[in-house]
């Protein structure tokens, strides 16, 4: 597929086989991110583990200190005083079964992460093969199954972020919007880098960080030089 000229001429402004530093890396996307909206620049994390094993999954949440630019749906199942806290805490969908019927017959997917108090998980249970390819199944490591839904909608609010491993050992994640500018982007960098180096089980064996990219939405991949990140 020939790729457009806006994309070509971002190439041109990368060297093929280098690997940059990260704040050049983030300077860079800025400005490959040509397109006429504003770009989501996100990153790739390959890393040495295998996800087959339980003792080797890298998965957990971080609160990205500026945030990723986007405006956050979240759908929290609660009942009663909770649910009450819920909306109160900005929640844009509250419910139980209701919400759970709304999925299963009208196939509705209008949100981004789903929040869940413990005692409702036997109900969310009934989507899981529903929410769970789509990666919205709520989950104690993420802070997305707690008690506390009105903490737990705020840091959402505020651009907390989930990281997990795909099948192919890779952490796919948002770092904000190419508006950001390299700065803030770099902040948001080191955020989750930092939290994904300290989430390193103890039975990955070898190179832990294989290798990172950072790409906008329309723009090239830059690879950056993995021994220049900060653990």
């Amino acid at each position: 597929m020939k790729k457009g000229k806006k994309y070509q001429d971002s190439v041109k402004l990368l060297e093929k086989s280098k690997l940059y530093d990260p704040a050049e890396a983030l300077g860079l996307v800025c400005q490959t991110a040509k397109a006429k909206f504003d770009e989501t620049v996100e990153i790739h994390v390959k890393l040495g583990v295998d996800s087959r094993h339980a003792d080797q999954q890298v998965r957990g949440a971080v609160v990205l200190p500026n945030g990723t630019g986007k405006d956050v749906k979240v759908l929290v199942f609660a009942r009663e005083g909770k649910a009450e806290e819920a909306k109160a805490a900005g929640a844009d969908y509250v419910g139980a079964e209701d919400l759970v019927q709304k999925i299963q017959t009208e196939n509705w997917f209008d949100f981004d992460i789903v929040v869940a108090t413990p005692d409702m998980m036997g109900l969310v249970g009934r989507i899981g093969k529903a929410l769970g390819p789509k990666g919205l199944m709520p989950n104690p490591k993420a802070g997305t199954v707690t008690p506390d839904v009105a903490k737990a909608i705020a840091e959402i609010k505020s651009g907390k972020i989930e990281y997990r491993l795909d099948k192919t050992n890779i952490i796919h994640c948002p770092l904000g919007k190419a508006s950001f500018g390299a700065e803030k982007l770099a902040e948001n960098f080191n955020t989750l880098m930092g939290a994904v180096i300290k989430a390193k089980p103890a039975a990955a064996k070898g190179q832990y960080l294989k290798s990172v990219t950072v790409a906008s939405t329309m723009g090239p991949g830059i690879k950056i030089n993995t021994s220049k990140i900060d653990a």
